[in-house]
């Protein structure tokens, strides 16, 4: 699924703030390598059913297998194999005898304490790597898991790592035993250690989205296949929030544009992030924050949310609102899937220009049959008009107020919201009565 960054960052998949960003909520990965490469995987969403479905299947594994899931590799462990070769020590000798080894340690003391907890750790990755082949590569592993243990299995199918398959620990070794695999590591096994190293990142990477699927009780969704885009959501919700209201959602063909209404607050741009991190996260081969959830696989996802003006360029908030529906409009007249998610549509500019230009732009896209629209506004006044178009359905989020207490309930309902409190928030928040003070 191609995405932009613009809409990462309206999703609020990678942030700033990364406590606040879906990336943090998703990273139970064990190992900053791991950590790293589950970044990678969420920028670079899956561009095929099958792809997403062998994320989901290796996930699936783990979470079935989560008890034999190797232990040995920290990211301690990790650190010190990569720093293993950068240290700068006296060269080990080129043969290796009881008698080398010990003159070796006799008179290079401190290189040789370094080399010693040095090999520690190399001996805990090489058997925990091992112990990922054996336990987890079989004729029923899932494809992208068994390509990366077949070139693990291959990697480490040297005679000279036999002497880590035959003792439990390192400490068990000899000196010359020490120094032969150190020599054998750190000279001949360099490039082959950090392939090693890079597939465990994405063992990590995996192992941590299946302790996030665990965590949060998500589901996998069922992918449909189809030349029309779909969208069913039971009970979906917003990962980052704390207690969140479920929502549910049906698109397809018949119904592809959704005309979001609603006062301030009530809710509206929560339930597009939803949507959308829902639909993200799918792609990625993740389990998503729903009960239910069917879909079609999206060849892209655009968003129009946080838009900002550009003081550098010269460019007007309107003006940069309009040249991100025109580049949305260049993407998606391609016949392909697209998922759009828009948040208040020309803000920017006075409400009779705002009711003129957003009316032009929902028709426009109202002609676009094979891809999904989502969009928000405070116009309810162009919605009328809009009904004479059958592909185009009405929800709001309702509010209600008593004894001048704003209540929002979060639920979505149909048809279209005439809600304004705009006014009432400003007196709530007590700024009326500081103005009137002034």
């Amino acid at each position: 699924m191609e995405i932009d960054k613009t809409t990462l960052n309206d999703l609020a998949i990678f942030t700033g703030e990364e406590d606040f960003s879906v990336f943090n909520k998703l990273n139970n990965a064990i190992t900053t390598n791991g950590k790293e490469q589950l970044k990678k995987n969420l920028a670079t969403p899956l561009p095929t059913t099958e792809a997403i479905i062998d994320v989901q299947q290796t996930i699936r594994l783990i979470l079935k297998k989560e008890t034999e899931w190797p232990k040995e590799i920290s990211n301690g462990t990790i650190m010190v194999v990569q720093r293993f070769y950068e240290y700068s020590f006296d060269p080990l000798p080129k043969i290796v005898s009881s008698l080398t080894a010990n003159s070796y340690k006799l008179l290079h003391g401190p290189d040789y304490s370094l080399i010693k907890y040095s090999i520690i750790h190399c001996f805990d990755f090489i058997k925990g790597m091992l112990a990922f082949t054996d336990k987890f590569l079989n004729e029923n592993t899932p494809g992208p898991l068994k390509k990366l243990l077949e070139t693990a299995a291959k990697t480490l199918a040297t005679e000279q790592l036999l002497i880590v398959q035959n003792y439990h620990k390192s400490s068990e070794l000899s000196i010359p035993q020490q120094l032969q695999l150190a020599q054998f590591l750190r000279y001949h096994f360099k490039q082959n250690m950090f392939t090693l190293i890079a597939i465990h990142a994405q063992l990590d990477a995996w192992y941590g989205m299946a302790m996030t699927v665990k965590k949060y009780q998500l589901v996998f969704p069922e992918f449909i296949e189809s030349e029309q885009p779909l969208l069913e959501v039971k009970e979906m919700f917003h990962i980052l929030l704390e207690n969140p209201t479920p929502y549910d959602l049906e698109m397809n063909p018949k119904c592809n544009f959704l005309f979001l209404t609603g006062a301030n607050m009530a809710g509206k741009s929560t339930f597009i992030k939803s949507v959308g991190t829902a639909v993200f996260l799918a792609h990625v081969g993740m389990g998503v924050p729903a009960k239910k959830m069917r879909l079609t696989l999206f060849d892209g996802m655009l968003s129009n949310i946080n838009v900002i003006d550009n003081i550098a360029k010269g460019e007007s908030y309107f003006y940069n609102e309009v040249q991100r529906i025109k580049a949305t409009i260049n993407k998606i007249n391609d016949g392909r899937k697209w998922l759009i998610l828009i948040d208040e549509l020309f803000k920017g500019t006075n409400v009779q220009d705002a009711m003129k230009c957003s009316t032009a732009v929902i028709e426009g896209l109202l002609k676009i049959k094979n891809s999904l629209f989502i969009l928000s506004t405070h116009l309810y006044e162009i919605g009328e008009a809009l009904k004479v178009h059958p592909n185009i359905s009405f929800n709001y989020f309702e509010t209600s107020t008593e004894n001048g207490k704003l209540s929002f309930n979060y639920q979505l309902r149909n048809g279209i919201s005439n809600d304004r409190l705009g006014y009432l928030i400003l007196e709530r928040e007590g700024v009326v009565k500081m103005l009137e003070n002034l």
